[in-house]
């Protein structure tokens, strides 16, 4: 119905929120001729400010919204808008798009709200005639026009208390709509935050799905490292109980060693009685040689007075003595040697043993400390690599048994001796007369010391290391 594609904006806004006196129809005519145009004039007051979504349109009267509309025309906008004085405008409608019957109609400005802001007189779209000029009625007419009236009137009042009625209700449903839009924008807000919660929980997810695994991991790291602790508590003890069967080994030398001391002391004090009792067949010897002597020289004076078979009986036993003597002098002479020689391999034994014992502590001390640092695992498996069997056969004994032949010689104390003097990580090996200090602060270069427990680690395994201060800080 209208010359544009757009509809303009209505609303169910009813005749009593209506302001008709803002704007003012001039020079409306009774009758419009059907099939011309039809130019409107109408006036815009200072009490309305005009605006690109006005529209004027034509209703047939009796109306009730603005929707009820035949055809609307767009108001144009004045340039001077904002003015305080009125303003006259006119619009210009075409005989194609205006009503075809003899019904009332009217002008109405309606503003982009959809508010009515003035409404013309009624008019009608037919040729004037002369019933028009004069109309002549009779009473019945004008009492039946009354009765009309009244009619109207009373109509009008139920549809102002019905119009009151539905504008509780737009009332209420407004309300209700605000209270919609809030409801909206809550659940709107709501989805957000629930979505907001919903990535965080995905989040948590997979950082709790993290966490899980690297506790797995840390398990079994802890799994392995109370296997690892296991171990060295199993080379520790393994160590102590050759610390202990050392300490038994030292204790016997130390006892053989005390044997041996008294068996010198016996052996020095029959030395002594032997060089008395040699310095005493000395003396006799030389008292025999002397005697015989002065009897062989009397024999040989007096052989006519006694008879040759006398002295030479005489002189032939004085003869065996001297050599039995001197037999006798010989053996102890040669027993003598003996007693010496043994003297010398029992000094010597002693002295090996008195070496050996104090190899066997510092031995002992080295062990002891790397007890102490905890060089457990590394120091074992050098070990047992160097001594396989601790049992107490004559091999394996650090210093050999003190039950083997006297002349056994103490190779084996000795190659033990060298592995002890010998890094247990890289292998180094010491001289013996290397101090034990320089001995020990090398072997203390290549370790890492725990500063919570005191244990000591490889340089090389740094990672159980760290897992190990890790451990610590998991308590």
């Amino acid at each position: 119905m209208d010359e544009t594609s757009d509809e303009p904006p209505t609303s169910a806004v009813l005749l009593d929120n209506c302001h008709f006196s803002q704007v003012v129809f001039n020079n409306v005519e009774k009758f419009y001729v059907p099939g011309g145009d039809v130019t409107c004039y109408y006036t815009l007051t200072q009490n309305i400010v005009p605006r690109g979504k006005d529209w004027v349109g034509i209703f047939r009267v009796g109306w009730k919204t603005t929707r009820e509309y035949y055809t609307f025309m767009w108001a144009p906008v004045p340039s001077d808008a904002h003015g305080d004085a009125a303003v006259q405008q006119q619009i210009h409608f075409k005989a194609y798009y205006l009503p075809k019957d003899d019904e009332y109609y009217q002008f109405c400005y309606v503003d982009q709200d959809g508010v009515v802001r003035g409404a013309s007189v009624p008019f009608q779209f037919r040729a004037e005639t002369e019933d028009d000029i004069l109309v002549v009625t009779t009473q019945g007419e004008v009492e039946e026009l009354e009765l009309q009236n009244k009619n109207l009137l009373k109509e009008n009042e139920e549809l102002k208390a019905s119009c009151a009625s539905l504008e509780k209700q737009n009332s209420d449903l407004q309300e209700e709509l605000n209270k919609a839009k809030e409801l909206q924008s809550s659940l709107e807000s709501l989805r957000s935050n629930t979505e907001k919660l919903e990535l965080e929980l995905n989040s948590l997810k997979e950082k709790n799905k993290h966490l899980k695994d690297l506790d797995d991991c840390r398990q079994a790291e802890l799994h392995q490292l109370k296997e690892q602790m296991q171990n060295v508590t199993s080379d520790k003890e393994h160590l102590e109980t050759r610390l202990k069967t050392a300490l038994d080994h030292m204790d016997q030398l130390q006892s053989q060693v005390l044997n041996y001391e008294k068996e010198v002391e016996n052996l020095s004090f029959m030395d002594h009685e032997k060089t008395e009792q040699l310095k005493s067949l000395k003396e006799e010897n030389h008292q025999l040689h002397v005697t015989a002597t002065q009897q062989v020289k009397p024999s040989l004076s007096y052989r006519g007075a006694w008879g040759s078979q006398d002295g030479e009986a005489e002189g032939s036993l004085a003869e065996r003595r001297y050599k039995y003597r001197s037999q006798q002098n010989h053996d102890l002479m040669k027993e003598l040697e003996e007693q010496k020689r043994l003297f010398q391999i029992l000094q010597t034994k002693k002295n090996e043993a008195d070496e050996e014992n104090q190899k066997l502590r510092e031995e002992n001390e080295v062990l002891r400390r790397l007890l102490e640092a905890g060089e457990v695992s590394s120091f074992s498996v050098v070990s047992q690599a160097q001594a396989p069997s601790l049992g107490p056969r004559e091999g394996d004994l650090l210093f050999g048994s003190p039950y083997c032949a006297a002349g056994a010689s103490p190779g084996a104390g000795a190659a033990d001796l060298a592995s002890i003097r010998k890094c247990p990580i890289c292998d180094v090996v010491f001289p013996e007369d290397v101090e034990t200090s320089r001995y020990e602060a090398h072997v203390q270069s290549h370790l890492l010391e725990c500063p919570l427990c005191s244990e000591a680690f490889e340089k090389s395994k740094k990672q159980v290391f760290d897992d190990h201060i890790f451990c610590h800080g998991l308590e």
